[in-house]
C-alpha cells in the first residue's frame, strides 16, 4: 500500500474514524485511489504508537484533506484534532479541505446533533472548554463546505467513485494556480532584472 512518499507533491490525507471505517469504506476508498495512482497518507492505527504531532506534520505535507465524517466520529479526540489543525491550514490557504458525509446529515455535524452530536458531547464531557471550542469551529466551518454525501441504502461503489472525481478536480485546480503563481513570479523577477539593467544603463550615461 502506497501511504506516504517524501516526493508526493498533492499528497492526499485521510481524517477519518478508524475502528468504525477502516476495514469497510476507506479500504475501499484506498484501493480506488491506488488505482487511479493518487497519492495519499492514511494512518492505519491511529493512537499505537503514533504521536499526534507526526500526523500534523503529514497533513502539512499535504495539499488535500478529506475529512470522513461518520456517526462515531465524534467519539475521536484524535479525529477532532486532526480537524482542528486541517482547519487552521486551509484557514491560510495551504490545504484543500473535502468534506465527506458518510452515511451522516451535514446539519448534525455543523449543529452537534443526533447520534453525531451525542458521541460529540460525550467527548466534550472530558474534555477543556477551550478544546470544545475549538472542535465545535472546526465542524461548523468545515462541515459548511461544498461536499459529498452518502445517504442510507446508496451505492458506496458510486460514492467513491464521485470522491475519485473530486479529489482529481482539485489535483487539477491546485497545479493550475501554482503554475500561475510560478508564472506571476517570474515576470516579477524578469521585471526587476530589467529595471535593475535600466539603472546600471543609466548610471553608466551619467558617467
Amino acid at each position: 500500500m502506497r501511504v506516504f512518499s517524501t516526493t508526493d507533491v498533492h499528497q492526499v490525507f485521510f481524517n477519518y474514524r478508524g475502528e468504525e471505517l477502516r476495514y469497510s469504506f476507506v479500504s475501499h476508498l484506498i484501493d480506488a485511489f491506488e488505482r487511479h495512482g493518487i497519492d495519499f497518507f492514511v494512518d492505519k492505527y491511529e493512537q499505537r504508537g503514533k504521536d499526534l504531532k507526526d500526523l500534523f506534520a503529514r497533513i502539512e505535507e499535504s495539499k488535500i484533506a478529506l475529512a470522513i465524517f461518520s456517526a462515531r466520529y465524534a467519539e475521536s479526540s484524535w479525529c477532532m484534532d486532526e480537524l482542528v489543525k486541517m482547519k487552521k491550514l486551509a484557514d491560510q490557504r495551504k490545504l484543500q479541505i473535502i468534506p465527506i458525509f458518510y452515511k451522516v446529515n451535514a446539519r448534525d455535524v455543523r449543529k452537534q446533533t443526533g447520534e453525531f452530536g451525542e458521541n460529540f458531547w460525550t467527548l466534550a464531557k472530558a474534555s477543556s472548554g477551550d478544546q470544545i471550542k475549538k472542535w465545535k469551529e472546526a465542524l461548523e466551518c468545515v462541515s459548511d463546505k461544498m461536499g459529498l454525501s452518502l445517504k442510507d441504502k446508496s451505492s458506496e461503489a458510486d460514492f467513491i467513485k464521485e470522491i475519485v472525481k473530486e479529489v482529481k478536480r482539485v489535483i487539477v485546480a491546485i497545479k493550475s494556480e501554482e503554475e500561475e503563481e510560478n508564472n506571476l513570479e517570474e515576470k516579477g523577477e524578469s521585471l526587476r532584472i530589467a529595471f535593475s539593467m535600466h539603472d546600471c544603463f543609466s548610471i553608466i550615461i551619467k558617467c
